[in-house]
């Protein structure tokens, strides 16, 4: 409370310190959580939802685990040392740091189930990729006969999540095992080893677009995300080291380096859109890097040849081995109304997604998402040219704001209700930049982090 002088006979008045901005977007976020909660567990059935503990899909399963010591102590040591790391350590230096630690961090939170339940066991249940690898013999022969196994009716219909998928995100597996490394074990080691790059390449695309300083602030938040508790074993967590890459090295096309960054990123935006349908929606986070990136773009207009003949590689290979990605999607669509989506209510999940994006992000993301809103309404009402610092933040606000748009797209086309806690983690890791804004990072680090230790230790997460 502060004193002020009353005009008068020398009394004085109190007056109540302003709570700070960021906490009413926390509050409401919080909000919007507990709604997501209370309306899923006492207005809605478990039929209507398909959801074990919504809006989560999981259900209330306090334990420890073999992983709890080691997730404590990196969380205490990212919290404690993190942003002062992040800031002196040299850039190069920085970035593999950053990926062993969200390594270490992925790892422990997924073993604090166990290495069976937690690892070896995720990507091999009836609906996963691993159970119909004996299926795959002749690799030409069923990318031609893929599409005939995508309905629920149809004989040998595909587990959910091979059909949700085009086949690129199965026969990554299928590649896996033909190489010597079959099993849940090599599987889940592969997607916890490449998606703990997603937030290394978020870095990249950030210093490239905004700001080193912008980057450095953003790290430990990458590294410590609660969304790690999913990337450990979704491969959903793949997919997103795979879109992400695509947008760092567009990024690094636009800003300047060399063409070849820009072939790289069409064959992995390619690649990307054969992983999972709903990845399209990144060539909203590329059109914004374009944006971001149109002096570069002006002046070596010739780097959409790269970029064109990258992205066609992985679509005329599978288009040439006969499948056809255009037909699998309509027929998706169709099997996902056949199957919990004809079921589950859109009034409910449109805005109950977006608590689902809370847990993952965290709400160390929401203050951070607040503050980037205030520098583009900032930006756009001041109507002048920003300068320095001002110009950075303006131009990672607006990268975050175009993920942002994305997510918010898919959540509108219905087709993702439920679950989005994994489905989004593409989306969700670009949120997380919006952390660089923020003032006293510990105390929002140690607010992620317990956030992702409750969520591992009390509920028994599942896909």
């Amino acid at each position: 409370m502060r004193d002020l002088p009353a005009y008068g006979a020398g009394v004085t008045v109190t007056r109540p310190r302003p709570v700070p901005r960021d906490l009413y977007a926390v509050a409401a976020a919080v909000l919007l959580v507990t709604a997501a909660v209370l309306v899923g567990r006492y207005v809605y059935t478990y039929d209507d939802l398909i959801v074990g503990l919504p809006p989560l899909l999981g259900r209330w399963d306090p334990h420890l685990g073999p992983g709890t010591p080691a997730a404590v102590v990196v969380a205490a040591a990212v919290v404690a040392y993190g942003p002062a790391v992040a800031a002196r350590l040299p850039w190069r230096a920085l970035l593999p740091a950053a990926w062993g630690t969200a390594l270490a961090w992925t790892w422990s939170l997924a073993l604090i189930d166990g290495w069976e339940r937690g690892v070896a066991g995720r990507l091999t249940t009836s609906q996963e990729y691993l159970s119909v690898i004996d299926r795959w013999h002749d690799i030409p022969a069923t990318l031609r006969d893929f599409n005939g196994h995508i309905l629920l009716h149809s004989p040998d219909n595909w587990p959910a999540h091979v059909a949700g998928h085009p086949p690129g995100a199965t026969l990554t597996y299928v590649l896996l095992d033909r190489i010597g490394l079959g099993g849940g074990g090599w599987a889940g080691a592969l997607t916890i080893t490449v998606g703990a790059t997603a937030g290394v390449a978020v870095l990249v695309a950030v210093r490239a677009l905004a700001a080193e300083r912008l980057a450095r602030r953003a790290a430990p938040f990458l590294v410590l995300a609660p969304a790690a508790v999913w990337m450990g074993t979704s491969a959903d967590g793949y997919f997103a080291a795979v879109a992400a890459w695509a947008v760092a090295l567009l990024a690094l096309a636009v800003t300047g380096r060399r063409l070849w960054w820009a072939a790289g990123s069409g064959l992995l935006f390619g690649l990307t859109c054969y992983l999972s349908y709903g990845l399209t929606l990144f060539a909203v986070i590329a059109a914004a890097v374009l944006l971001l990136g149109r002096r570069g773009v002006r002046a070596r207009p010739v780097l959409f040849g790269p970029l064109l003949a990258g992205a066609a590689v992985v679509p005329v290979a599978f288009t040439a081995a006969g499948f056809d990605w255009w037909e699998a999607y309509h027929l998706l669509v169709e099997r996902y109304y056949e199957g919990a989506a004809g079921v589950r209510p859109y009034a409910y999940w449109v805005w109950a997604n977006l608590a689902c994006t809370v847990l993952i992000t965290g709400l160390a993301t929401v203050a951070g998402l607040r503050r980037a809103g205030g520098v583009l309404v900032r930006r756009r009402t001041e109507g002048v040219r920003a300068d320095g610092a001002r110009a950075e933040e303006t131009r990672l606000a607006f990268l975050v704001a175009a993920a942002l748009l994305a997510l918010l797209v898919a959540d509108l086309s219905g087709m993702s209700k439920a679950e989005t806690e994994r489905i989004w983690l593409p989306f969700a890791l670009w949120l997380l930049a919006a952390c660089a804004f923020l003032t006293r990072p510990r105390g929002w680090l140690a607010a992620q982090a317990v956030l992702a230790l409750l969520l591992n230790h009390l509920v028994a997460t599942g896909w």
